[in-house]
């Protein structure tokens, strides 16, 4: 049984369902506990967990992260909320020299098993500091599972994986889309790590996505189809490790593929699937692989320049009239 519910709602219901199956599970970080959640998504969590498990902590995101990691070395299951991942940076030390290094260090001794939450990329007006997108920044580091979903089903799912995993996972959501609301089932369900989703079937051209911009491409197949281009549709859901084999799949079916990557086009996420498509599905390619990325420049303030820097549905469409010969 399922039913509808945002995508704020679904990760709350996914740390919830947790900690009341697992007591080494908690949650930490700024105004995660009496504010609710700078955006709502530990509401209700102090009232039934109490201020032990949903800690509220100073601003200082490398002190409550060296916390987690210290917690997950000692058998606890930690999950750090940051009130977006552009304050990671001050903690970029625990994330990428502890935690992601631990087991390796310890020989196999000590395990890591943590969850660095919380939005990734741009929100509207937000400043140059406050509109950056990390996926590929954390997964350039051995020992990090990065994540990357807005799917209310999916993300509640791969939360609930990452929460169970032994490993340090980082876990983007989107500022710009805890509204956005999604058929979730009721029952306990897991959605595998490291397995992409085809959001739609398609035989012309493949595009594929993470994170808000599958919102983008799924808009732009819709039209599309009224011209009688189909589009098949991949949201990567997890970024590391890369579900490749699905891909690949798709662009031997398609023989087209446009890469949508809300990061900077220099050595993204990007970057890697077009290597790897050219390795593993060179023969298979009737055109040239493509990228729409955003704008290689810091975001600026100004509404005209947010459109201008991001990837949209008009970009896309007329992408894919390029590489399918329907002329622009």
């Amino acid at each position: 049984m399922s039913r509808i519910i945002t995508l704020r709602d679904a990760l709350n219901e996914a740390m919830s369902e947790e900690m009341r199956l697992d007591e080494r599970v908690f949650l930490m970080g700024e105004e995660v506990a009496q504010y609710n959640g700078a955006y709502k998504v530990s509401r209700g969590m102090l009232d039934e967990f109490g201020p032990r498990r949903v800690i509220d902590t100073p601003i200082t995101e490398l002190g409550f992260a060296g916390i987690g990691v210290g917690a997950a070395m000692n058998g606890l299951k930690p999950i750090i909320e940051f009130m977006t991942w552009n304050f990671a940076v001050l903690a970029f030390d625990q994330i990428v020299n502890n935690a992601a290094k631990t087991l390796s260090q310890s020989a196999g001794q000590f395990s890591c098993p943590i969850v660095f939450r919380g939005p990734s990329g741009a929100a509207g007006q937000l400043g140059q500091q406050h509109s950056q997108t990390f996926e590929s920044w954390m997964a350039n580091t051995p020992g990090l599972k990065v994540i990357s979903c807005i799917d209310p089903k999916d993300s509640k799912g791969l939360l609930k994986s990452a929460i169970r995993d032994n490993d340090p996972v980082c876990f983007m959501e989107s500022e710009s889309y805890y509204g956005l609301k999604g058929d979730v089932p009721k029952e306990d369900y897991l959605t595998p790590i490291g397995k992409a989703a085809i959001r739609r079937e398609g035989t012309d051209v493949t595009l594929v996505s993470f994170n808000k911009m599958v919102e983008v491409i799924k808009k732009a197949a819709t039209e599309l189809e009224k011209e009688g281009i189909s589009a098949e549709v991949i949201d990567l859901r997890t970024i590391k490790p890369l579900d490749i084999d699905t891909l690949v799949q798709s662009v031997k079916k398609t023989n087209r593929i446009i890469i949508v990557d809300e990061s900077w086009p220099f050595a993204g996420v990007s970057s890697e699937i077009t290597y790897q498509i050219q390795k593993h599905a060179f023969d298979y390619l009737d055109a040239p692989i493509v990228r729409l990325n955003a704008a290689d420049v810091s975001l600026g303030y100004a509404p005209t320049l947010v459109e201008e820097y991001l990837p949209s549905v008009e970009k896309v469409i007329t992408a894919v009239k390029e590489v399918t010969y329907h002329g622009v």
